[in-house]
This record gives C-alpha cells, sequence and structure tokens, in this order.
C-alpha cells in the first residue's frame, strides 16, 4: 500500500486524488497547496490532513508524492522528495528550463528512487492501441504520423503569461505522443506559429495557433497542428501512415448517437474539455504507476522522457521566432 502525499489542489490535483484514493492499492495521507484553504477542502474529502509541502516531505510514513503544483516549482519539489526517498509522479513538463530539467536528472539520478513524469496520453486507450499496433507491426513501417490536438478555448491570460508559452504548455503533451509512437527523437524541428484566436494571446508574448513539422534521421515525417479555439469541443486525433496501412484514433464524443435523415447525419460533438476526454488515461496512469512502483520495475514515462518532450518543445519555440528549422539536440 502506498501512503501518498498529493502536492498541488488545484483542478488536475483534485482529478489525481480521486485516483489516489480509489485505488486499491493507495491511500491519499496528506494534501498541499499555496492555498491552504483549498488543500484542506480538499483533504477533508478523503479523510487526509491539510499540511504544507514541507511537511510532507518531512513526513518518513509518507512514501510517494504526486506533484501537481505551478510548473517552475516541479524541478524543485522533484529533487527534495528522491532526497527525502520518496517516489515521485510529477505532472508535466518537468521545468520551463531544458537546462534545469537536464539537472534534475543528474541530481536525483543517486537516489534511485522512481520519478514519472505525468504524460496521461500514453495511456488513453486509443493512443495505447495504436502504440501496440504499431509495434506489432501491423502497418509496416511507420512512416508519417499526424497528430491534432485543439482545445475548446484558450485558458485565462494570467495563465498564458506563466505558463511557458504553448510549445511548452501545450504541445508538450504530443511532441511526447509523438515520441511514443514514432519510437525516436526527430532530428529537426520546423515551426509556424501566430496568435488569432485572442490578441492578448500575442501581446503577452505567446501563439495560440501553430504547426510543427518534424523530420528523422530515417526521412519519416510527423505533423503537429495545435489551436488554443476549437468551437465544436475538444479535437484529440491521430493518424499514423505505414508501408501496410493507416492507425488512426477519432474523438471521443458526447454520445454515440448519430441521426440519419434525407437531409445528412448528424452525430454529437467531440467531448468539450481535456478532463471529460482523458479521465481514463488519469487513472490508468495512476494504476501503472503504482504497479512500478510496488513491483520495482522501470516507471513507464521517465524523466529523461519528459526531457525529450520538452527539448522538442524548446527547439519549436526557437524555430517559430527564427523561422529557421532547429536541430534537436539532449
Amino acid at each position: 500500500m502506498l501512503k501518498v502525499g498529493l502536492l498541488g489542489a488545484g483542478r488536475i490535483g483534485q482529478v489525481h486524488a480521486v485516483n489516489i484514493a480509489g485505488h486499491p492499492q493507495s491511500t491519499l495521507a496528506a494534501v498541499s497547496d499555496v492555498n491552504m484553504p483549498a488543500a484542506e477542502t480538499l483533504a477533508a474529502k478523503f479523510g487526509a490532513r491539510a499540511c504544507t509541502s514541507e511537511d510532507i516531505l518531512a513526513d518518513d510514513s509518507i512514501d510517494t508524492v504526486l506533484i501537481a503544483t505551478s510548473t517552475d516549482t516541479h524541478s524543485d519539489l522533484i529533487e527534495a522528495a528522491t532526497a527525502s526517498g520518496k517516489a515521485v509522479l510529477c505532472e508535466k513538463p518537468v521545468d520551463l528550463s531544458l537546462a534545469r530539467a537536464k539537472a534534475c536528472l543528474e541530481k536525483t539520478r543517486p537516489s534511485g528512487k522512481p520519478v514519472m513524469i505525468g504524460f496521461n496520453r500514453r495511456f488513453d486507450p486509443n493512443f495505447a492501441a495504436i502504440r501496440a499496433a504499431a509495434t506489432a507491426g501491423e502497418i509496416g513501417k511507420a512512416e508519417m504520423l499526424a497528430v491534432t490536438s485543439f482545445d475548446p478555448g484558450p485558458p485565462p491570460l494570467a495563465y498564458i503569461k506563466v505558463s511557458g508559452g504553448l510549445f511548452r504548455d501545450m504541445m508538450i503533451h504530443d511532441f511526447d505522443i509523438a515520441n511514443f509512437l514514432m519510437g525516436a527523437l526527430p532530428k529537426s524541428v520546423i515551426a509556424v506559429a501566430s496568435s488569432l484566436v485572442d490578441p492578448e494571446i500575442g501581446a503577452a508574448g505567446d501563439v495560440d495557433t501553430a504547426v510543427v513539422t518534424m523530420t528523422y534521421t530515417d526521412g519519416r515525417i510527423a505533423v503537429i497542428r495545435n489551436s488554443r479555439r476549437a468551437a465544436y469541443g475538444y479535437d484529440q486525433r491521430v493518424e499514423l501512415l505505414g508501408s501496410k496501412g493507416l492507425l488512426s484514433a477519432e474523438n471521443v464524443l458526447e454520445n454515440t448517437v448519430s441521426k440519419a435523415t434525407k437531409a445528412g447525419v448528424v452525430s454529437a460533438k467531440p467531448e468539450f474539455f481535456f478532463l471529460e476526454r482523458y479521465m481514463r488515461a488519469y487513472a490508468v496512469e495512476w494504476a501503472a504507476f503504482v504497479d512500478a512502483v510496488l513491483q520495482d520495475t522501470p516507471v513507464p514515462v521517465t524523466l529523461e522522457d519528459g526531457i525529450a518532450a520538452l527539448a522538442l518543445a524548446e527547439a519549436a519555440t526557437t524555430s517559430a521566432k527564427t523561422g529557421q528549422p532547429v536541430a534537436v539536440e539532449i
């Protein structure tokens, strides 16, 4: 049984709290947040105690922490948690800085404690099925990947200003899925990006619409499309073209009802928000982490995986600013 301390009681922390408490081999022992009333409210729902992050890290009875705090705290908390002998599941990204993320890896590696990065989309049943089929050779050699990820609307401007930018905050999920499905890092990245959804996003120094093309050493290609606005819902699609066929995952719809008349065929919209779309993936992610820790096996998404996705995000950010392809280096 894992005794878990949850650092962060915001929206994603609340999702993780449900999964921690609901798993038969983990229990939520403590919750912290910079907003103590939020920690107290969440802790009370699950019979946990509310305290500071320092208290959780100093508690030897807690053997695991889940980090769901702001991104600028991730590396420091990963280092502190592993130094105190705890296993770690940390929300993406590892850090806003690739150099800092690399330093985190070097500092935590000697502890031998497992550190898993929360790229939950790997655990979505649809995307996982594509990976399994591709790995089994069902479409021959994978040659071209297309990832579409459109949000229904942008987050608050205050969040945009501290997010690290679209490539580090939003597209980083898609970079990780590309690494997951293609089984390798690309050799170069070229990005084009604009602020079309909200001029205030552009004024804040970020973009809200972007396309990235990645090329691999063997000539394969991957294309990622992101937008902060899709009026019809949360658009999440993947296509993987191989030498012998095509694998694709379509949107998860609000329901499976369709209406067919002389006027045409109408179906439901995609589920509207990421929590609805990926709720099952979060539960599977936590279960995979628990299994790895209890069985002393490698975690399925490593700190190195987090660094790889961040390297692509930094390359894309540079490319979008310069208009030039950027070589990928880790």
